[in-house]
């Protein structure tokens, strides 16, 4: 029989043969290299010979541990040949957190990106030597092995084992990618979580090809001849599914190795589509809105006036499917080769189709900037339990402030609670040994339980309130949507991130990390001497600054509701250090314990 990902790279080859498949750079300033689709498939050939030449057996897991490249989705479809699973890891991960899912999932083989991910595998190996049987590196590049190390091999030295591979080898591999079942594990990705253990959720075929079956259906505007960036790490449900989609699509995919230099990546390769995050469009916001400032009075009346007319032309007619009436479309074309197109070729993407955008809120505010301008921001909402999309906007007709209608499949209710509880064919069968969180997870009737509140419109449009273990209530008995505030308060260009605090207290207040560049700009402006960043955050003026800012962007909000005060925090808040999830999510319970000197000096009184 098959599974239909298992044949999906084969079928790609025969319709597109020599054409480009995915393309890829090691290094900033390296070239970027395309790879066929027909060498894809061979190259996948040969890792599921490599791997079942290692002793990998159905049913079994692989882990994959890696900064964003090309081996990585060899290595799960290799895998996937050998009717056996994957494990994505984060790249960033901690020992801990890597020890506790290479050996929840019994990981057989790992696979590690470059020296950074090596250590990680090592000391696994270490204190596990019977459960792995090989640990592969990608990229050797400054790596030293361990001196006692005899179980780690090059990628290139894999490749040899696939090429190498016996016949019977190769039939036992074919054998398996002919029994594959709809039900055979696929993936099993730990949840990151804002609170508690990793769970790990059990995705098979079966999710994966309704997830891709139903975007199929209302994605239209995609094809064959985009060009996809991939940006979030491939770890993250959101950026693998969309992976999937994309090479069931035959559209070509520029694999981003650095996330941290994506905006050189950017405008280099173009894409006109990319999976994002919304603190990326926060981020892109802020420096044109900053830029944007800097215009003269007139200039400023002038981008004002082109930002109502994109406003008026793409959400009062193109979004509801209504004829742009001709004069009013001739006035947008006319601002979008003046300033539209600028501000699109600035941020990287001169032509762009579409941008998927999930993983937290994103304010209207933005979301209506970027669609005004022609950058259409795909709102979404989902999870790892659901194979990623749960709803997200439709071509047209799509709600501002909703994240979306459900996808056609999908059976999405609310719970008297107000929880929104989901039902259908992407949805996990549950967490990997844990009986316990599946009865936690699953309603009597079926249902999963996300753990994100929210209600349903009168056209079916689903909005995402808050996720339940975020609200706190006040000492006064009030209820507080924290990531409300922090969607509202990141739309100002002085403020970088926020955490809202609150639980138990007499008011609410925010750990606040600046936008650094910008706070030095206006310092300087206002002649605010300072030696360092401590000094800088250490001045009056500065404090009473950035809570002007707050000020500003909390005006919408009930009094209650509102930030009294703020602790300016010189440094990020680290995925390393578990304070944000690998999406940039605050983990407040590890963000209240690590800062609760600085919590206090806010509650002086209490």
């Amino acid at each position: 029989m098959g599974n239909k990902l298992v044949k999906m790279i084969e079928r790609q080859a025969l319709r597109y043969g020599d054409r480009e498949a995915y393309r890829f750079c090691w290094r900033k300033e390296g070239e970027w290299l395309p790879t066929s689709w027909e060498e894809f498939r061979v190259q996948i050939d040969v890792a599921g010979r490599a791997l079942c030449a290692m002793g990998l057996k159905p049913g079994e897991r692989i882990a994959i541990c890696s900064p964003n490249t090309p081996q990585v989705l060899i290595t799960e479809f290799g895998a996937f040949r050998n009717r056996a699973a994957a494990i994505p890891v984060y790249s960033g991960s901690s020992q801990e957190q890597f020890d506790f899912i290479a050996a929840n999932g019994n990981a057989r083989i790992i696979f590690v990106g470059d020296k950074g991910q090596y250590p990680l595998a090592y000391s696994f190996w270490k204190t596990h030597p019977a459960q792995l049987l090989r640990i592969v590196v990608f990229k050797n590049v400054d790596l030293e092995l361990q001196p006692d190390d005899d179980i780690s091999i090059s990628w290139d030295d894999f490749v040899r084992t696939g090429i190498h591979a016996s016949e019977q080898v190769r039939y036992e591999v074919e054998q398996r990618a002919m029994s594959g079942q709809p039900d055979d594990l696929a993936t099993l990705i730990y949840t990151s979580g804002t609170t508690g253990e990793p769970k790990g959720v059990e995705i098979t075929h079966a999710n994966y090809d309704a997830a891709v079956e139903a975007h199929f259906k209302i994605l239209h505007t995609v094809t064959d001849s985009d060009l996809s960036m991939s940006f979030l790490p491939m770890s993250h449900i959101l950026e693998k599914a969309w992976c999937y989609f994309c090479l069931s699509r035959g559209i070509r995919i520029a694999v981003n190795y650095d996330p941290r230099i994506i905006q050189d990546t950017i405008h280099h390769v173009h894409p006109n589509l990319m999976c994002c995050v919304p603190r990326f469009w926060e981020k892109v916001y802020v420096a044109v809105r900053s830029k944007l400032s800097g215009m003269n009075r007139l200039q400023c009346v002038m981008v004002s006036h082109a930002l109502r007319i994109g406003h008026r032309r793409n959400l009062h007619y193109r979004r509801l499917g209504l004829k742009v009436p001709r004069l009013l479309e001739m006035r947008y074309r006319f601002w979008d080769r003046r300033l539209f197109a600028v501000v699109k070729r600035n941020i990287g993407i001169p032509n762009p189709n579409m941008f998927p955008t999930a993983g937290a809120p994103l304010s209207d505010c933005i979301a209506e900037f970027f669609l005004s301008i022609g950058i259409d921001i795909k709102i979404g909402y989902g999870l790892s339990e659901t194979t990623a999309t749960v709803s997200c906007f439709p071509d047209v007709g799509y709600e501002i402030g909703t994240v979306g209608v459900p996808l056609p499949g999908l059976d999405v209710k609310i719970s008297d609670e107000g929880e929104i509880l989901v039902k259908g064919p992407t949805v996990t069968r549950g967490y990997y040994k844990n009986a316990e969180a599946n009865a936690q997870a699953f309603t009597p009737d079926g249902y999963f339980r996300t753990g994100d509140a929210g209600y349903l419109t009168p056209s079916g449009a689903l909005v995402l309130t808050e996720r339940i273990k975020d609200l706190f209530k006040t000492a006064n008995g009030k209820y507080i949507a924290p990531q409300a505030l922090e969607s509202h308060l990141a739309e100002n260009k002085y403020i970088d991130e926020v955490a809202v605090i609150g639980e138990g207290r007499k008011y609410v207040s925010a750990l606040i990390v600046p936008n650094f560049p910008n706070l030095r700009r206006w310092a300087d402006s206002h002649h605010i001497s300072y030696a360092d960043t401590a000094e800088l955050l250490a001045s009056p003026k500065v404090q009473d600054f950035m809570m002007s800012c707050v000020e500003e962007n909390q005006q919408r909000f009930a009094p209650y509701e509102r930030i009294k005060r703020i602790a300016l925090l010189p440094h990020h808040f680290s995925v390393m250090n578990g304070e944000v999830t690998n999406t940039l999510k605050v983990r407040r319970p590890v963000v209240a314990k690590r800062y609760a000197a600085e919590i206090e000096s806010m509650y002086p009184q209490e």
